[in-house]
């Protein structure tokens, strides 16, 4: 299995003093800039993890640097497989800059033994399966102890590979 890529974030690099400020980006142009999608970035929104700093005199979402570090950041955790809630308490802890690592660690540890023991899970999945298909023949014959098995009836030596 492929291990999530975590993007450097380019908003993260200190800009000069007397840089010009950028334009606002629409949403649309955030989406492209972060990978995420506008319908994304806007359930972000609605869920609490992520405000916009600004909004045109028409109501309409603007985002800055600041908006899509955030959401950089918002998508990394969700590579990472946290929930919405996680990346609640992720996102506060961020913008505190006054907190104590241990806290960060302890949901990065709680969230570790999560992901282990879904894979653990997956592989008896996998297991399971793969036992089920070794017993199958795979021919024209109507008997399948795939689909038995999925029945909760398949019996023991049914149906054995040739292989």
């Amino acid at each position: 299995m492929a291990e999530p890529r975590l993007r450097p974030c380019a908003a993260s690099a200190e800009k000069p003093v007397d840089a010009a400020p950028q334009k606002p980006l629409t949403i649309g142009e955030a989406a492209a800039r972060t990978g995420l999608s506008p319908k994304m970035i806007r359930y972000y929104e609605q869920e609490g993890l992520f405000v916009p700093q600004a909004r045109s005199a028409a109501g309409y979402r603007q985002y800055g640097e600041t908006d899509l570090h955030a959401l950089r950041f918002i998508r990394s955790a969700r590579d990472l497989g946290f929930s919405l809630k996680q990346i609640g308490e992720l996102t506060s802890l961020w913008r505190d800059r006054a907190r104590a690592s241990a806290e960060v660690k302890r949901l990065a540890l709680a969230h570790i033994e999560s992901l282990e023991a879904k894979a653990a899970l997956l592989s008896g999945m996998a297991a399971t399966l793969r036992e089920l298909a070794r017993r199958c023949h795979g021919d024209d014959r109507p008997e399948c102890p795939i689909l038995e098995g999925l029945e909760g009836q398949a019996p023991a030596g049914a149906c054995h590979s040739d292989t």
